[in-house]
């Protein structure tokens, strides 16, 4: 018998399989089902609709939005850091198919004569090399001072939120192209230590140097400077784009054991990352906590915020100019979000975007004639030439690139950071989409992204008739306004005029005792 019915089994054909499972789907939406109405009153045909609306990003990226329609990276910018990461033609041809008369559309001022490079120039023989023209500490007289070799640097972005494979990718990429390389929040990772500069990360988990009870520990950052001599700096998170005034959690089951290590964390549980620091409550104890830690390690301390609300940074920059003491660095980071997971209503809403909200801060500091005690670091979708000749137009002394990194390791905007299937295997703990990622090559294609980066900001630069993008002034940059195709200024626009940047030539640069990028 059981012969007989193996034996009807198999003289069914394959259509008729497929009906009977399109049956049994069938019974399943009308019958057992409530979740759903669309399969209940449309059953089976209904499973079509989801399909659609779960690949609908796939789908508008790849076949329906134009060049120039996509956020937050359209598909011409994702193609011009493509291309310079695999060293590829990326250039234009017929002209601009930009709307050049759109509001916000930045033009930048070139001379009638550009820069010309004299002989024994550094950018003869190394056209990318562009050190920070402001060594971090050097006004606070900090032990270690720090001037970063290179003006455009990974922002912060921690392992865990990134895998290790796309961590390792981006230090050994920033090694060659001597930049820097912020840890993120998540702790100082064996991925973080293959050469390159480090600025360590503080958030308000303190993760990688607290304590038992989840308190910050001033003997482990110690400990951890000490044993690292590649960290070069320490940041303080107050804040960021993506969420401001927002703390999160790190779900158990992404906590293996070695990411609990770095963190300091127990393994297999949630672990909260408050919205608010536990070892200060005002901006005069931030300001002590600062100059404790800077005293303590040596090192130049700074903090990061995205910008809102600015009484407190007009308290910072009082106390700052009354008693010389506070960051060596402060980045703004601009609220257009970031790699960082978030409410909408905090990603779309909370905090300035980065042009309203660096020439804020930067023009309080203005007013109490310090800027020259603070290298200014931006952060938020500068990592194109253009806008990162605004942000130096600005008073920006640093850029920071985050999203546009990850771009050049691989990442195509699939926009699912933060439910860790990453399709390229940037940002996801599963091993086995990291193993696409291979490390030499990858790491290799930040390089070079970064090297045109540098390369295409210095000729914009040489154009406009300086050496160094420090010498920009919000004269050199234009915006439109899009109110009867005017244009002003970025110091008509923004209501002032950076300082002016001390500098003495890329040579005198070149020759700074506290130069990064030498950890071999």
């Amino acid at each position: 018998m059981v012969n007989n019915f193996m034996q009807v089994l198999a003289n069914i054909p394959w259509w008729g399989w497929a009906l009977f499972i399109l049956l049994i789907i069938a019974i399943r939406d009308i019958f057992i089902q409530r979740a759903h109405t669309i399969s209940h009153n449309f059953p089976i045909v209904g499973h079509i609709r989801y399909m659609l609306e779960s690949i609908g990003p796939e789908l508008r990226q790849y076949l329906v939005a134009n060049n120039r329609e996509e956020l937050p990276f359209n598909r011409i910018e994702r193609g011009w850091i493509y291309a310079s990461a695999k060293r590829e033609n990326n250039y234009e041809g017929f002209g601009t198919d930009r709307d050049i008369y759109a509001q916000q559309y930045i033009f930048i001022n070139n001379a009638m004569i550009p820069f010309k490079l004299p002989d024994g120039h550094p950018n003869k023989t190394d056209y990318a090399f562009i050190p920070c023209a402001k060594v971090m500490g050097a006004y606070h007289k900090r032990k270690k001072p720090y001037r970063p070799k290179s003006v455009i640097n990974i922002s912060a972005m921690s392992f865990g939120s990134l895998s290790a494979k796309a961590v390792e990718s981006m230090n050994v990429g920033a090694k060659k192209a001597g930049a820097y390389h912020n840890t993120g929040e998540g702790g100082l990772s064996p991925y973080h230590k293959n050469g390159a500069d480090v600025i360590f990360h503080i958030g308000t988990g303190y993760f990688g140097v607290r304590d038992e009870e989840g308190n910050f520990s001033m003997e482990k950052l110690k400990n951890l400077v000490k044993e690292n001599p590649c960290i070069k700096a320490i940041e303080i998170k107050l804040s960021q784009g993506a969420k401001p005034g927002k703390g999160g959690v790190l779900p158990g089951k992404k906590i293996s054991k070695e990411i609990a290590e770095i963190r300091h964390v127990p393994i297999g549980q949630d672990v909260l990352s408050p919205p608010n620091h536990t070892v200060f409550n005002t901006v005069s104890e931030m300001v002590d906590f600062i100059e404790n830690v800077a005293n303590e390690t040596g090192l130049p301390v700074g903090i990061k915020a995205a910008i809102g609300k600015l009484d407190e940074w007009k308290e910072l920059a009082k106390i700052m100019k009354e008693t010389n003491k506070g960051p060596d660095f402060i980045t703004v980071d601009g609220g257009e979000g970031g790699t960082g997971a978030a409410p909408p209503s905090f990603a779309d809403h909370v905090s300035l975007p980065w042009v309203y909200g660096f020439s804020d801060v930067y023009r309080i500091f203005k007013n109490q004639d310090i800027t020259d005690h603070i290298v200014f670091i931006a952060s938020g979708k500068l990592g194109f030439p253009a806008r990162a000749a605004m942000a130096f137009s600005m008073g920006a002394d640093c850029i920071n690139v985050a999203r546009e990194a990850m771009m050049s390791i691989g990442c195509i905007q699939a926009q699912i950071c933060h439910t860790n299937r990453c399709p390229a295997g940037v940002a996801t703990q599963k091993k086995w989409l990291q193993n696409g990622i291979d490390v030499p090559l990858k790491s290799d294609r930040l390089f070079s992204y970064f090297k045109t980066f540098k390369k295409e900001l210095l000729e914009i630069t040489h154009a406009c008739g300086y050496e160094h993008p420090c010498q920009f002034t919000m004269d050199d940059v234009d915006v439109s306004l899009g109110d009867k195709n005017m244009t002003q200024t970025l110091a008509a626009a923004h209501n002032y005029n950076k300082h002016k940047v001390p500098f003495n030539g890329m040579q005198e640069l070149k020759e700074c005792p506290y130069l990064g990028g030498s950890n071999d």
